[in-house]
């Protein structure tokens, strides 16, 4: 299975990089290098991870990441990755 990142985590991802540096650039690079370590390991077991709160559809799952909630979808083919949102409860805390 491959990873594809769509438009709206890398834009969503660079603004908090972006963000981050402002404190640190070491920590801003750290951050980028752990998260896409984390979504690396999704394919060998992508329904380990919970059931989006955002959808209700069983192929949405959402990985938690240092109070960050990375949205994505599972297809036979691949993982999309196209969610990344600052941790809630649940859609209606926006």
């Amino acid at each position: 299975m491959r990873i594809v990142y769509k438009d709206t985590f890398l834009i969503r991802l660079e603004d908090q990089i972006e963000f981050i540096s402002l404190d640190s650039i070491k920590r801003a690079r750290k951050f980028k290098s752990d998260l896409l370590n984390r979504i690396k390991e999704i394919p060998s077991n992508p329904y380990q991870y919970r059931k989006s709160i955002y959808f209700q559809q069983d192929d949405i799952r959402d990985l938690i990441f240092k109070g960050y909630t990375i949205v994505f979808r599972i297809t036979q083919m691949r993982i999309e990755v196209f969610g990344f949102v600052k941790y809630q409860e649940g859609p209606s805390d926006q």
